[in-house]
C-alpha cells in the first residue's frame, strides 16, 4: 500500500466541480484539420461511513480515483506527430490512517514518423514517466518507509526505429536504439527501503544512470470493442543490451476495460503488470476497479 497527505476536502470540491459543469460526451467532427483530437477523463468518488454502534463492524473512509488522457495526432503526407498525455491519480483516507496514495502515474509521450511504405514509419521518440507524490511501504508495525516521490524515479527514453500501424487503433514501435535515463532526485539514502546501495539502479549519490546501447519495442491498442465499451493496453519490453540476460529483461502491461453505462456514468477494470529488476526481482501487480464519472471530447469519428 502506498501513501500520500493531500488535502481531501480540496479534492472532493474539484470532484463535484467536474460533474457539476461537464456535458459527458462530445464528438465535433473537423474535416479540415490535419490533426485528430481526444480528451477523456474520469472522475470516481468511493465513500462509507459508520455509526459508532454498527455491529457489523467496518471503517468510515473516502477515496477518489482519476484519470486524464489527451492525445493529439497530426498526419499530412508522409509527415505523422503523435503525441499523448496521461495522468492518474487516486488516494483513500481511512478513519485513523490517514490519506494513502492507491494509484499514480506521470507520463509523456511524443513521435515524430515518416511513412516508408503503406503500414510502415521510420521514426524517433521522447517519453517520460513518473508519478505525483511520495509513496511509503507500510510495514506490519504500522510505520512507514518511502520508496519513491516526483523524478524519484522517473524514465526518460529516446526511441529510434520502425513503426507498424496496419489499423487506427493498434501499433507496434520496434526500437533497436533506445537509450534510457533513470532519474532519482535526492538520492541520500532516503530510498534504503527500495535499495542501499543502487535504488532503482541508481548508485547512492548520483542523480541518475545512463543506459545508452538498448532495445524497447511497445505495442499499443485502443478501440471500442463493443458499443460503449473500449479496451484499451500498452505493452513495453526493455533490454540493455550491456547487461542482457533474461532476468534483466524490463517487461509493463497496462491494461484497461470501460464500459459507458448511460451518457455520464461509466465503469473500469483495469491494471498494471511490471517487472523490472532494478526495483524487484518479482513481478509487480496494479489492479483497481473504478465506478463514476466520464467526460470525452474528440474532433474526429470512430470508423
Amino acid at each position: 500500500m502506498i501513501s500520500v497527505k493531500t488535502p481531501g476536502a480540496l479534492v472532493l470540491f474539484l470532484f463535484v466541480c467536474c460533474i457539476s459543469t461537464a456535458t459527458a460526451q462530445i464528438v465535433k467532427p473537423d474535416t479540415t484539420s490535419n490533426w485528430k483530437k481526444k480528451l477523456v477523463f474520469n472522475a470516481n468518488l468511493n465513500q462509507a461511513s459508520f455509526s459508532s454502534n454498527w455491529k457489523a463492524g467496518g471503517i468510515n473512509s473516502i477515496g477518489l480515483n482519476s484519470a486524464f488522457n489527451y492525445k493529439a495526432n497530426y498526419q499530412k503526407d508522409k509527415i505523422t506527430w503523435d503525441n499523448e498525455i496521461d495522468f492518474i491519480y487516486g488516494f483513500v483516507n481511512n478513519d485513523g490512517q490517514g490519506f494513502r496514495k492507491t494509484l499514480d502515474r506521470m507520463f509523456f509521450d511524443t513521435k515524430v514518423g515518416y511513412k516508408i511504405a503503406d503500414k510502415w514509419d521510420l521514426f524517433t521518440s521522447l517519453n517520460f514517466l513518473s508519478q505525483f507524490t511520495k509513496g511509503y511501504r507500510y510495514n506490519d508495525d504500522d510505520t512507514e518507509s518511502l520508496i519513491s516521490d516526483i523524478f524519484a524515479p522517473a524514465f526518460i527514453t529516446s526511441a529510434w526505429g520502425l513503426e507498424y500501424r496496419p489499423v487506427d487503433y493498434f501499433k507496434v514501435r520496434l526500437s533497436p536504439f533506445a537509450p534510457r535515463v533513470t532519474v532519482i532526485r535526492d538520492n541520500n539514502g532516503r530510498f534504503d527501503a527500495v535499495d542501499p546501495v543502487s535504488p532503482y539502479g541508481v548508485l547512492l549519490g548520483e542523480s541518475t544512470r545512463f543506459e545508452w546501447l538498448a532495445f524497447q519495442a511497445t505495442a499499443d491498442f485502443d478501440k471500442d470493442i463493443a458499443k460503449n465499451l473500449n479496451l484499451k493496453w500498452r505493452y513495453m519490453i526493455f533490454a540493455n543490451y550491456e547487461t542482457f540476460e533474461a532476468k534483466t529483461i524490463d517487461h509493463r502491461l497496462d491494461l484497461m476495460l470501460t464500459a459507458q453505462v448511460n451518457k455520464f456514468i461509466s465503469v473500469g477494470l483495469g491494471g498494471i503488470l511490471l517487472y523490472d529488476f532494478d526495483q524487484d526481482s518479482k513481478v509487480q501487480v496494479s489492479q483497481a476497479f473504478n465506478f463514476g464519472f466520464r467526460y470525452t471530447f474528440q474532433n474526429y469519428e470512430e470508423k
